[in-house]
């Protein structure tokens, strides 16, 4: 084993730098194990190590600093995640959109970028003023912004923003974060085969975390239910059910030529950073693969559900592009929840002063050895039950 990368040394490590010992009651240690012997393996250079190992240095901190929270103040635990609205899709396809518009709505919760990146705050933290996690964030952005700005521009984490949850998920180690910056055959076919039953817990573990935090700061709690996005949840609708019975899935929809080339630059962009040596061919061919995979699994899943069409809502990025606030109120409407003239007010302004996305550094198929033919075969299905006419006025990203 790697000295970097052994498993007892990191454990240490974290268990030293926290002073803490308890790592609570949701089991990681097998894939945290699998993980680590595959990262060891990896044609990975000196920065990468550093990057990847520092990464798992820091989940295994939340994940101690997390649990002396729940040990502090039990009543965390008896927090509830009420209805919430999971919107999913794959990479590109409008999912930050929707989830973000949502959130302009104070009535719901949502993750903000400065909350994922350090989910537990320091033990003696008081819950008043501004978080100073926040400036902590804002320094990490900026860095982020000069020292990866390809990274930046194809996949920005703004710390005021609301921001996915898959950072959860992948501090559980039991995700498919991992493979999108490594080269990792044996990981990547070893969680195929795996129940990620313990992620999903660790995901809504945190959540009520955050809630309670929410509620701490917030001092006159109004809201009901949170606004979750993560395209990483649609292999895993069902576990996702799981967790959350009365959930309300928002699926987000787009040509998948559109979307296929963008996440393998995303995952070449981080390949890159981590190792000299890249094989963008083999990555493009990997990210096909998963999503297909991944659309599969989202497909059957949904088959298996009898209340399909009360629990999901169907929206083609295009019509979210021509028409966001009618998309977002056809959502309302299935949830049985009144889109209010201050919600509106608030998401027309959200879409004025919102972030302007950079310009992405250029990519094509044909760079990661894919074909637009070779796309639709594979979505064939995908595309005959959610794309009345695929392909048709498509455009690039």
């Amino acid at each position: 084993m790697t000295p970097a990368f052994d498993m007892a040394r990191l454990m240490s490590a974290a268990a030293e730098k926290e002073g803490l010992t308890d790592w609570g009651p949701v089991p990681f240690e097998e894939p945290l194990a699998v993980l680590l012997d595959s990262y060891a393996a990896a044609e990975l250079n000196d920065i990468g190590t550093y990057i990847l190992r520092s990464g798992i240095l820091h989940s295994l901190r939340m994940r101690l600093r997390a649990q002396e929270w729940f040990r502090r103040h039990p009543e965390i635990a008896e927090e509830r995640i009420a209805a919430p609205i999971v919107v999913v899709g794959m990479m590109r396809s409008g999912t930050t959109l929707l989830q973000r518009l949502l959130a302009a709505d104070p009535r719901f919760y949502c993750a903000y970028g400065w909350e994922v990146v350090e989910v537990a705050p320091h033990l003696d933290h008081e819950f008043c003023g501004e978080d100073s996690r926040i400036a902590i964030a804002e320094a990490r952005e900026q860095k982020s912004r000069e020292l990866a700005p390809d990274l930046f521009a194809i996949h920005p984490m703004y710390a005021r923003e609301p921001e996915e949850e898959i950072v959860f998920l992948s501090d559980a180690f039991l995700s498919h974060v991992p493979e999108a910056g490594a080269h990792l055959p044996k990981y990547r076919s070893w969680i195929d085969e795996q129940d990620f039953t313990p992620a999903y817990q660790y995901l809504h573990r945190m959540l009520k975390f955050l809630q309670w935090q929410k509620s701490r700061r917030r001092r006159t709690p109004h809201v009901s239910r949170w606004v979750l996005k993560s395209p990483a949840h649609l292999g895993y609708l069902d576990l996702l059910r799981a967790q959350f019975p009365d959930l309300h899935i928002v699926h987000m929809h787009r040509d998948p030529r559109d979307t296929i080339a963008s996440g393998a630059s995303l995952n070449a962009t981080l390949h890159a950073m981590h190792a000299d040596t890249v094989d963008v061919r083999r990555v493009g061919g990997e990210w096909l693969q998963r999503m297909g995979w991944t659309n599969d699994r989202a497909m059957a899943i949904r088959d298996s559900w009898t209340d399909e069409a009360q629990r999901v809502t169907d929206i083609d990025f295009a019509a979210a592009v021509a028409d966001p606030i009618g998309q977002v109120a056809r959502v309302y409407d299935a949830i049985g929840v009144d889109l209010t003239d201050d919600a509106e007010a608030s998401m027309r302004r959200w879409l004025v002063e919102r972030p302007r996305e950079l310009q992405r550094p250029a990519y094509a198929l044909e760079t990661y050895g894919l074909s637009g033919a070779q796309i639709d075969d594979r979505f064939a299905a995908y595309n005959a039950r959610f794309r009345v006419a695929p392909n048709e006025g498509r455009t690039g990203d």
